[in-house]
């Protein structure tokens, strides 16, 4: 079974970057893409992530069901880095609409985090430590951002959250040790 990392924080803390070093020690490593092109300024910016990734990582893109690209991995993936799982909510949001909630392609992803085929880590905003938002889809989108990154690190492996680029391990491995 695949071991599965959580990697929180607020907007510009090092998520993706902390994310892209821990798939350096696979040899077969996927990035997982959720962003879609929306404008000239987020053009701009998935080509600059592209350029920050090299060629160490197999790209895909999927913005509305990073599942089906999990159930698809077959053995030459080790290593799975989905970023991130806020832009995928406001991805599903935006296509399917409040009233599709509860959304199945979160669902198909939890439960595929119980046993996933490889190593995954997945990057999320942390939106709970700032301004209550001044509208109910704000607050909703808030709420459901939270609700999913507690339903990911319920499963996860181990939770990291980054601040000013530092990691800081809120869930670790337990380590067993024997006794003699």
């Amino acid at each position: 079974m695949g071991k599965v990392t959580l990697i929180t924080g607020g907007a510009r803390s090092g998520k993706s970057r902390f994310g892209l070093t821990l798939g350096q020690e696979y040899s077969r490593p996927v990035f997982l893409a959720t962003a879609e092109v929306t404008d000239a300024e987020m053009a701009l910016r998935i080509d600059k992530h592209r350029h920050e990734r090299g060629d160490l990582y197999t790209t895909v893109e999927e913005p509305l069901d990073p599942a089906r690209i999990l159930e698809l991995s077959d053995s030459q993936v080790d290593f799975v880095l989905i970023d991130c799982l806020t832009v995928w909510l406001g991805n599903l949001m935006h296509h399917l609409g409040q009233g599709a909630w509860p959304y199945r392609e979160m669902q198909r992803l939890l439960k595929i985090l119980e046993h996933p085929p490889c190593d995954v880590a997945l990057v999320s905003n942390e939106l709970g430590m700032g301004l209550v938002p001044e509208n109910e889809m704000g607050r909703w989108f808030r709420d459901v951002a939270g609700r999913l990154n507690q339903d990911v690190a319920i499963r996860a492996t181990e939770v990291v959250f980054m601040v000013s680029g530092c990691p800081v391990w809120v869930k670790k491995p337990v380590e067993r040790t024997t006794k003699d």
